[in-house]
């Protein structure tokens, strides 16, 4: 009984403190807040003392004309993943550096097919197999530089989704 008595009054204790210590931050605000209000009202009794006809005009800064700067923003293509393969062009004239590959098959023959529906569409597609994984690649276009091959691959995500860039560095 002694124990939940000592208890009690260590909880009412710390209750007591914590109210005690909000009064004087609350008093602090007050005295910054009524300080605030003087001023404030200190500042219209003098500007209504004065017999000025200007005081009611607003102050306008005029406009100045600027110069047109025209800013123009160009892609960092670092930042654009590339997958590195090595691969052997099954059906093509050959790959360049950068190519954008549109599909990936176990399947020769489905492949061939993506590879036939590219190139009915005006594409210069090639077909290659990664050995390493087993795999037959689509390639849609192929170029000697990155900027242009993110270019192709970015137009090609319309229809692509999953369009891909692959380096194969010579």
């Amino acid at each position: 009984m002694k124990m939940k008595n000592l208890m009690v009054a260590g909880v009412a204790l710390c209750g007591l403190v914590a109210l005690s210590s909000c009064k004087g931050s609350e008093s602090a605000y007050r005295k910054a807040y009524d300080a605030a209000l003087a001023q404030g009202n200190n500042t219209t009794t003098n500007t209504s003392n004065q017999n000025n006809d200007y005081n009611d005009i607003p102050v306008v800064t005029p406009l100045t004309d600027q110069p047109v700067t025209d800013t123009r923003v160009t892609d960092n293509n670092d930042n654009v993943p590339v997958r590195t393969e090595n691969l052997t062009v099954v059906n093509g004239s050959g790959l360049k550096n950068f190519s954008v590959v549109v599909g990936s098959f176990s399947v020769k023959a489905n492949a061939e097919g993506l590879v036939e529906r590219l190139r009915n569409q005006g594409m210069d597609a090639q077909l290659a197999y990664n050995s390493a994984r087993g795999m037959y690649r689509v390639v849609a276009s192929t170029f000697t530089d990155k900027a242009s091959a993110v270019s192709s691959r970015n137009q090609l995500r319309n229809t692509y989704a999953d369009a891909w860039l692959l380096y194969q560095g010579k």
